[in-house]
């Protein structure tokens, strides 16, 4: 079994970077099962995912890192529950955001794909 910590961790470097650079480039991390809830709304599919993504109104958007904690989800499998909090500065504001988003990675060849994906904006 891999190392959970290390896979969640460089996962989330991969992700952020990824999202924060060029959003359509997201699409190889997920499947036609996958599914997105972001803030309520849920998208099925890495195409329909990947749209709303890049769909987003903002230009410019950068991730701050707080925590990434991580779990094995289903040892038969060897699928990872990833849960990451942090902040969010969107185009030339000052205040960030605060954010959680969760994933489940399920494991295809020697790499691992986004089958669950959770994002909340987490208000005060």
């Amino acid at each position: 079994m891999a190392d959970f910590n290390a896979v969640a961790k460089a996962f989330v470097e991969f992700y952020y970077q990824t999202f924060d650079e060029s959003r359509g480039k997201l699409t190889p991390l997920y499947r036609d099962q996958s599914m997105l809830t972001f803030e309520g709304q849920q998208f099925s599919g890495a195409s329909n995912i990947v749209e709303k993504l890049v769909s987003l109104p903002f230009q410019k958007v950068a991730h701050r890192i707080s925590t990434i904690d991580a779990q094995p989800a289903n040892p038969t499998i060897g699928s990872i529950l990833v849960t990451v909090t942090g902040q969010l500065l969107i185009d030339e504001e000052s205040n960030p955001q605060m954010f959680s988003q969760s994933f489940q990675l399920v494991p295809e060849g020697t790499s691992y794909y986004v089958f669950n994906d959770i994002f909340r904006l987490n208000y005060a």
